[in-house]
């Protein structure tokens, strides 16, 4: 009888211990009980992630100049560094030569700027204007007024809503009417900026002094 009894629970210890020694275990259990998972938790940054490219965000500030003996270029140069803004150059899609600048000679610029409908060809494009908020557009006064291709340059995008602000280059006029006359060109959502006249002998502390002014850099 005791033998019988014996057997039998060696018989149910042998049971249990074998049915224990087959229950698995999971590495993932932490001794606080939790499953852990694979997946990174919510703002947690990974491996994978720091290998994605990041967006570059561009100037929000782009300088566009006309320039034809190089001052409106200088000036222009001085702004885009200054803001840390993107430059553009609008480039005739036919050069302008000497000849073709000579005032009062009936050269080329001579019967553009009579011709109020003249729109000379601009060589190339902006990518992507609808990135910038703020224009800095110069130019050089021809007969009192900007050159016709600026007026090409201001029919071939949409300006609704930004801000443009011209400046201008001259031996001795002053901006006038030549940037007021270039808003007919614009959305009535363009913001005008009032303008500045510069000389060829212009600093870039001048230029940056004007930019403070026009709270356009701090």
């Amino acid at each position: 009888m005791k033998q019988n009894i014996f057997l039998t629970v060696s018989c149910v210890i042998f049971f249990l211990l074998t049915a224990c020694g087959n229950t698995p275990v999971s590495p993932d259990v932490p001794s606080n009980g939790k499953t852990s998972s694979s997946a990174p938790e919510s703002g947690v940054t990974t491996a994978s992630t720091l290998l994605q490219p990041q967006e570059t965000t561009r100037s929000k500030t782009l300088v566009v100049y006309f320039s034809c003996t190089g001052t409106t270029e200088t000036i222009a140069n001085y702004a885009a560094e200054i803001t840390n803004g993107d430059l553009y150059k609008i480039v005739p899609q036919e050069p302008y030569t000497q000849e073709d600048l000579a005032y009062y000679s009936n050269g080329r610029a001579d019967q553009e700027q009579n011709n109020p409908a003249a729109r000379p060809a601009i060589s190339g494009s902006v990518e992507n204007m609808e990135q910038y908020d703020t224009i800095l557009l110069g130019y050089p006064i021809w007969h009192g007024q900007a050159p016709r291709i600026i007026s090409t340059f201001l029919e071939s995008y949409d300006f609704s809503g930004k801000t443009i602000i011209p400046f201008c280059t001259s031996h001795s006029s002053g901006i006038g009417s030549s940037a007021s006359n270039l808003h007919a060109h614009c959305a009535d959502s363009t913001q005008w900026r009032d303008g500045k006249r510069f000389g060829s002998a212009t600093s870039k502390a001048e230029i940056e002094q004007w930019l403070k002014e026009i709270s356009i850099v701090q």
